[in-house]
């Protein structure tokens, strides 16, 4: 099985996990998910056509971020734990009661790191509602985020 490979399942009635390996230290990968300048280059599908217009992060405990697309198009919510380098949990506001709460968790082994990110859904029926879209778009997002850490990891 290809180790950098994206894997998305639904865990639960709730639940939906996106696994994938980094080919890079997790201090690496933790900060391309932390600092805005870097976010910006990964974050959004490429084939997509959209961009993301703002990225403010107040990444600690109890601070905000919102992702502005354009139009009114925003994704917001709070940091509710930063463990730096292995555990980021933020709730997804934008949905209102049927938003998710986000872990991503960071696990390095021999420099590779082993990334698990769960949306856990109020109810099942706010998991059916927002599709697995999102999730499936993650293995283009990932790649792109494979292709930022072979940068950041050259300029060392």
């Amino acid at each position: 099985m290809d180790a950098t490979r994206t894997s998305v399942e639904r865990k639960s009635d709730r639940e939906l996990v996106v696994t994938r390996t980094f080919n890079a230290p997790a201090s690496l990968v933790f900060e391309a998910w932390t600092r805005p300048e870097l976010f910006k280059q990964w974050w959004i599908p490429k084939s997509m056509g959209m961009t993301l217009v703002s990225c403010e992060m107040d990444v600690r405990t109890g601070g905000k971020y919102r992702l502005g697309f354009g139009d009114g198009m925003d994704f917001f919510g709070r940091y509710l734990e930063v463990t730096p380098h292995s555990r980021l949990v933020w709730t997804n506001e934008e949905s209102g009661d049927a938003g998710s709460v986000t872990t991503v968790t960071f696990e390095e082994k021999a420099g590779r790191t082993l990334l698990v990110l769960s949306d856990l859904y109020p109810s099942k029926e706010a998991l059916d509602a927002a599709g697995t879209g999102a999730a499936d778009a993650m293995g283009e997002t990932f790649q792109q985020l494979d292709g930022l850490l072979a940068t950041l990891g050259a300029s060392e």
